[in-house]
């Protein structure tokens, strides 16, 4: 696979070199490849919602009418 170079700030580099080390990863560009994948792969499957679904506005319907701001 062709590869690019991205940068990043040391300290960002640094903190994930210290959780690669207690990982199964062999580097810290192959740890960052897996973790842009997955950030990527949940991104691009999850269709952006619009508003609040019928089941959520209920619940918070039902929470105002606990509070007594709803009849």
């Amino acid at each position: 696979m062709d590869t690019k170079a991205v940068n990043i700030p040391e300290k960002i580099y640094e903190r994930i070199g210290a959780r690669v080390a207690s990982t199964d990863f062999e580097s810290v560009d192959k740890y960052v490849t897996y973790v842009l994948e997955k950030v990527l792969d949940e991104v691009e499957e999850k269709p952006k919602e619009e508003g609040y679904s019928k089941e959520d506005e209920e619940k918070v319907k039902e929470r105002l009418r606990s509070l007594g701001y709803l009849e």
